[in-house]
């Protein structure tokens, strides 16, 4: 096995790499509370905590311990965490990746005069392992339409790109319901603009055709109510009063848990 970061495979930095372990679930984060006079404690839920990622590595045997360093040099900038969150795709799993960075030092074990072996542990602020090749939707017209989400085995945060014509006067908006909930879009919007949703980033920006920001599009939301996808059945309604809806493009943003 061996794994991709920030696109760059292991093996092209000469480095052998297993999985020993896997976290089947992230860590949980337990909302307990202590209720005098009752037995036990009152469990208001729980969510889950960051998702950790152990590889075991090795070097093999090269010409000289000089060049055993500068292998781990070429590590060391390779996987920097100061360069932040990059992906994460495991071989073994090669479907999906994660947004990771190492959490702990690097400590390289001599087995031999030339070769080495260590752990690198990735940590994962947000615990979920997102789709390579992700399911994408378009709506073209009014009406309730029925979307199945067959990726991944949780509720994603998915992105909206909305096209349409809103005068922005208070008499007219359009509409997108999403398995019950409603986002209302009441700004003005032209019809070569796109509004860009992001229930992940809980954000919204309007673009050009391009893809070039052009402000930002909380201010056209009536209210901030970010859509959710269900894994499976998910009901979209759309509808427009005193506005025009052209097109909506839904990328799922599917993932695991």
């Amino acid at each position: 096995m061996g794994f991709i970061y920030n696109g760059i495979n292991s093996k092209n930095m000469k480095i052998k790499a297993r999985l020993t372990s896997w976290q089947a679930s992230p860590a949980l984060r337990n909302a307990y509370e202590v209720v005098p006079g009752k037995a036990g404690v009152a469990d208001f839920g729980c969510d889950i905590s960051e998702r950790i990622i152990t590889i075991s590595c090795s070097i093999y045997p090269q010409k000289s311990f000089a060049d055993l360093v500068s292998v781990l040099d070429d590590l060391a900038e390779w996987l920097n965490p100061m360069n932040g969150l990059k992906q994460l795709i495991l071989e073994d799993i090669p479907n999906r990746f994660f947004y990771a960075r190492l959490t702990e030092q690097v400590e390289c074990e001599r087995l031999l005069r030339t070769a080495g072996a260590f752990e690198l542990k990735f940590i994962c602020p947000d615990p979920h392992a997102y789709a390579l090749t992700d399911e994408q939707f378009t709506i073209s017209s009014v009406g309730t339409h029925e979307l199945q989400r067959i990726t991944g085995n949780t509720d994603s945060e998915p992105i909206y790109q909305l096209k349409g014509t809103i005068s922005g006067s208070t008499s007219t908006y359009i509409s997108i319901t999403t398995n019950g909930e409603e986002l209302r879009v009441v700004g003005a919007l032209t019809a070569d603009e796109v509004l860009v949703i992001d229930s992940g980033l809980v954000t919204a920006k309007i673009t050009d055709a391009n893809g070039n920001t052009l402000r930002n599009g909380l201010p056209v939301l009536d209210e901030l109510n970010f859509p959710v996808l269900h894994k499976g059945e998910n009901a979209i309604t759309v509808s427009a009063v005193g506005a025009t809806f052209l097109e909506l493009k839904i990328l799922a943003k599917s993932r695991w848990r």
